[in-house]
């Protein structure tokens, strides 16, 4: 063959095939340009010189490394759809004479196409777009905007040769498919799949049983160290009850319905419910691919921004106050000399302090066994969900620093739950009984408590209750037990720059001083704080783009290989007696209701996951469950449009592709 002729004969079949292979080429664009992205921030120097720059490096770091392996799997999956509809043009190519080393040589030269295209232009689009993401993060920071423009040639260097090893693979592959199918089966590919499925009720009831397993996790775990361990339980058990009730749970319906004789003798239904039946096997597959990925779009898209929204409720729980002071290994005489010595620099600073907490507590650990809690020198063996922190103020503290004005009898306590609530009216620990007396809506802030992530009981009692119970404890751990601490913080109506000059002079006279504390200051403290859950929010942005856009790439090729599969079963029901009008009506039947469901299992899957969510979260400390309920409806309204627009691209597709074929035979 002349010179040429393989690269002509590659370009001419990638413009025939312009339908199917221009959404895949444009989605290797976009992949490569976002791994292009997401490698390129880490390695900016100049995200270095911002606070909270670790948090940012580690979050770019791991969504690069997750963005690689969802790549590897997508754009695998999505060759697929492609090898599918050629199959039956290799086969007519190897009938008229042409050898299947000849066709090895057609794919080589269109995985060079593609891999070219996909690399230089995702290369392109990247370079444009990194700038202008790295100047989102600067503002999101509050940082200085640099000059110039940064290319990072060790980024490139990695996207390139992993894309490179990608579309080698995916090229393998196809060649292996190719060479291993006899030229009967590569034309007669696009008919697999029409024998009619068996009924699997096992595999339905298994399916079920995963699916009712995941959600009773969901719906019942109320720990937070809890919800974190079994998150991914639930998710894999989740993940497998959708493909399983896809598959089989599916086909079983579908069964169920045709039986159903009021409904299924009817035109619509009669052609939608038998099709879908014959083609359910390789259909549900999809459908299910696309429920789990509109969850996860939902579920990554919604939490990540709730915690961006809730910012601000996230940093006052970690730090309750402008400037926290976490007193260590000091008697009361010498917590009173910090104090003392605070307060004289507040007047030699003329600092104006707007609210005060001061007092002492006791904290320590104990297992709970309902309204029971233990307290042991020996953790080891117990089950992490019972560990609870158990910290606890005297009457007088509380109300000197929250203004009230509470009382209290011995063996009675006000009680505070911020993650998990306590449902008994008592509790007992070291055998002596306490009543709750009330449930307070705030309590003075600890951050230290706040960031960690087992569950804390806040409780004030007595003076006389609260030296019992340091002495019992005392007795209870000997050597690794409590001491009373003490805490001192305020807020100031200060600006930026006198706070940090504040802080830096607390650092200094404690130092002097020789004194064993802890400070804090909320200001010094946000700009990091918001570097890692801003790390969260650009990586929770940017994969549920890359989901989006695997979720619109399924169903477009899902439809398009549906309508080259149905023309013909159209053309024949036109024989024998449809009207134009009942195949029009029947199309928008059938996609609409496979189209719909993904959808629906998707937003159902995310409203059972809402209370494990919810937990999650409040190891990160967001705690207002408003926010996090707000940002998943507005996120799954947001995406339903967007679903709705897809489905009205693609149904037009779809029946264009049947209704002209359909048009032409009548």
């Amino acid at each position: 063959m002349k010179t040429g002729f393989f690269p002509r004969l590659a370009a001419g079949n990638i413009k025939k095939n312009s339908r199917t292979y221009i959404p895949y080429i444009l989605t290797c664009v976009m992949t490569v340009a976002m791994y292009y992205i997401v490698r390129s921030l880490s390695l900016n120097p100049g995200l270095e010189q911002m606070a909270g720059s670790d948090y940012l490096n580690g979050a770019m770091f791991l969504g690069s490394r997750v963005i690689a392996v969802f790549a590897f799997i997508f754009l695998f999956y999505t060759n697929s759809f492609l090898v599918k509809r050629r199959k039956k043009e290799f086969g007519v190519f190897h009938i008229l004479g042409m050898e299947k080393r000849h066709l090895a040589r057609t794919l080589s030269w269109e995985s060079v196409y593609v891999t070219v295209i996909s690399i230089g232009a995702g290369f392109v689009l990247g370079i444009a777009l990194d700038k202008l993401m790295y100047l989102v993060i600067n503002c999101v920071l509050a940082a200085e905007v640099p000059l110039g423009f940064f290319v990072s040639w060790k980024a490139i260097r990695e996207t390139a040769l992993l894309f490179v090893l990608i579309f080698l693979l995916i090229w393998l592959h196809s060649v292996w498919q190719m060479k291993a199918a006899n030229p009967v089966e590569l034309l007669q590919a696009g008919n697999v799949g029409e024998r009619e499925p068996k009924t699997r009720w096992f595999l339905t009831l298994v399916g079920a049983a995963c699916m009712g397993s995941g959600y009773y996790i969901a719906l019942t775990v109320t720990n937070p160290i809890a919800s974190l361990l079994l998150f991914f339980l639930a998710v894999l058990l989740v993940i497998a009850g959708t493909y399983l009730l896809f598959t089989a749970g599916s086909i079983a319906l579908l069964k169920t319905l045709r039986k159903n004789r009021r409904y299924y003798y009817k035109t619509r239904h009669f052609v939608s419910v038998s099709g879908m039946i014959y083609r359910m096997k390789q259909n549900a597959v999809g459908l299910a691919n696309i429920c789990v990925l509109s969850t996860m779009v939902l579920v990554m898209v919604s939490s990540t921004t709730s915690m961006m929204v809730g910012i601000e409720d996230i940093i006052r729980t970690r730090y309750p106050a402008d400037f926290m002071l976490y007193l260590r290994n000091m008697d009361s005489e010498g917590s009173e000399r910090v104090i003392e010595a605070v307060h004289a620099l507040q007047e030699e600073q003329n600092l104006s302090v707007t609210e005060e907490i001061n007092y002492s507590y006791l904290a320590f650990s104990a297992l709970q066994d309902e309204n029971r809690f233990y307290v042991d020198r020996d953790f080891t063996m117990a089950i992490v969900d019972d560990i609870n922190n158990l910290y606890f103020i005297p009457l007088s503290d509380y109300n000197r620093s929250t203004g009230e004005d509470r009382e209290l009898e011995n063996g009675e306590v006000l009680l505070y739950c911020d993650r998990q609530e306590f449902d008994y009216t008592d509790l007992r620990i070291f055998d002596r009984e306490y009543r709750v007396a009330d449930r307070v809506d705030s309590f003075p802030g600890n951050g230290v408590y706040a960031a960690n992530i087992t569950v804390t009981r806040y409780l004030v009692m007595t003076e006389a209750d609260f030296q019992e119970l340091y002495l019992a404890q005392k007795q209870a751990l000997t050597d690794i037990a409590s001491e009373i601490l003490q805490v001192y913080g305020f807020d100031t109506d200060a600006g930026k720059e006198k706070q940090a000059h504040v802080y830096e002079a607390l650092i200094e006279r404690m130092t002097q001083m020789g004194a064993s504390v802890q400070i804090e200051s909320r200001e010094e403290e946000r700009i990091s704080s918001i570097g890692f859950y801003s790390g969260f929010f650009f990586i929770g942005v940017f994969l549920g783009l890359l989901f989006v856009m695997a979720t619109v790439l399924i169903i477009y090729y899902k439809q398009i290989s549906e309508g080259y599969d149905d023309k013909e079963r159209f053309e024949i029901m036109q024989k024998v007696g449809m009207s134009r009008e009942e195949v029009k009506k029947s199309i928008h039947s059938q996609v609409l209701t496979v189209f719909f469901l993904p959808l629906v299992a998707a937003g159902i899957h995310v409203a059972v996951a809402f209370p494990l969510i919810s937990k999650l979260l409040a190891l990160f400390n967001l705690l207002n469950t408003r926010i996090y309920a707000v940002c998943t409806v507005g996120c799954f309204m947001v995406f339903a449009v967007f679903y709705v627009l897809v489905y009205l691209l693609t149904s037009r597709s779809y029946s264009r592709i049947v209704l002209l074929s359909a048009g032409r035979r009548s």
